[in-house]
């Protein structure tokens, strides 16, 4: 198996490529189908493409199917309005009355954007909101607006569980950060707390192949699972041992406890439980760079930094040193040109759901050569 430098999975080579338009017109009339309304439809769609054009496909389009199946077993609010129920100049309380993650979400960044912009920053914490896909592309609607974007949320299901224990009551608990440059491209972290996120361990065990030893451990022995079908009944393991353990539970006591969303044994199981609300919480932080010094003096700095790293000594000629994120633009670029791979598997699967919805997935604009 292939990891790429940010940590995604490469696609397999076979991978078809398809255009974006069309495929956001095949996600819209899916959703549309099933009542959800056309505007939160156009949303929803719009942030998953967005995951698949910059390279996280866990988070992107194959997350359609899983998405429907909740929405008629009765998960979703249809009718949602998410709103700020607490408010100050500097922070929010966002309610998401049980809607779509990626409606509930962008109406929070938006939010955050706005407060930041008057008053140089702002916090949004957000409860009753559902899975909202890659925290990255919250954190970088900041970069639109000049400002510095911070991310994070707890995830849907609990796959960790505490340093030294074996419970299952810790989910992968993402976090992202956007920070602007000028003239280099912007630092775009987005990560899971845990060595990978589920979504990829999911990838990895549909294509039946052997993940690595540092991924998940059994649950009865603590030992290292390499199986991809035992991974998925096993315990994800954190970043950097005990300090991703730490680092997992600040964020979901900021994303959830301060929010009144749910945490720990709380957690609603989204893979398994598709009509119970999730209460699904997330912050995000929005800071203007000239709080503490003029913008373009910030970018100037930004840029000599991440210079001096994508241009230091490789260990590898072939393999320059880079920056998180230093693809995030010019791989949306690409796929807005020449589209987003997806993998046979997923073309399938969509080409199923669309045939039950008498909408048939677009044709594919040519073959992924990467």
């Amino acid at each position: 198996m292939e990891l790429r430098e940010n940590g995604s999975i490469a696609v397999e080579s076979s991978a078809a490529l398809y255009a974006l338009p069309p495929l956001r017109t095949f996600v819209t009339g899916v959703l549309t189908s099933n009542g959800v309304a056309p505007k939160d439809a156009d949303v929803v769609a719009e942030r998953m493409l967005e995951a698949d054009a910059r390279g996280v496909p866990s988070h992107g389009i194959t997350r359609l199917a899983p998405y429907v199946e909740r929405v008629r077993a009765g998960g979703y609010n249809l009718d949602a309005k998410p709103r700020a129920v607490r408010e100050s100049p500097v922070s929010a309380l966002v309610d998401g009355d049980n809607g779509f993650g990626q409606v509930v979400m962008t109406y929070a960044a938006d939010l955050a954007a706005e407060k930041a912009a008057a008053s140089g920053l702002a916090w949004v914490g957000v409860r009753n909101s559902n899975h909202a896909g890659a925290g990255g592309v919250y954190a970088a609607r900041a970069l639109e607006h000049d400002l510095i974007g911070l991310y994070g949320a707890i995830g849907n299901a609990n796959h960790m569980a505490p340093w030294g224990g074996v419970a299952p009551l810790l989910s992968t608990n993402p976090l992202a950060v956007a920070i602007p440059a000028g003239e280099q491209p912007p630092v775009v972290l987005d990560m899971a707390t845990t060595v990978v996120s589920f979504g990829r361990l999911k990838l990895a065990s549909q294509r039946g192949e052997q993940i690595p030893d540092n991924w998940v451990m059994d649950t009865a022995t603590g030992e290292p699972v390499t199986d991809p079908a035992q991974a998925m009944h096993g315990l994800l393991l954190p970043i950097g041992g005990y300090k991703g353990y730490g680092l997992n539970l600040v964020i979901g006591m900021l994303a959830g406890t301060l929010n009144g969303a749910a945490f720990g044994s709380e957690t609603i199981d989204f893979n398994h439980d598709h009509a119970s609300p999730t209460n699904t919480g997330n912050m995000i932080l929005m800071v203007r760079p000239d709080l503490f010094r003029p913008l373009e003096e910030f970018k100037a700095s930004a840029d000599a930094r991440i210079r001096e790293l994508r241009e230091s000594r490789p260990v590898d000629p072939a393999r320059p040193v880079r920056t998180p994120g230093d693809a995030w633009e010019s791989r949306q670029r690409r796929s807005r040109e020449r589209g987003v791979p997806i993998e046979p598997g997923t073309v399938a699967k969509l080409t199923a759901l669309g045939a039950a919805h008498g909408i048939a997935l677009p044709a594919p604009a040519g073959e992924d050569d990467r």
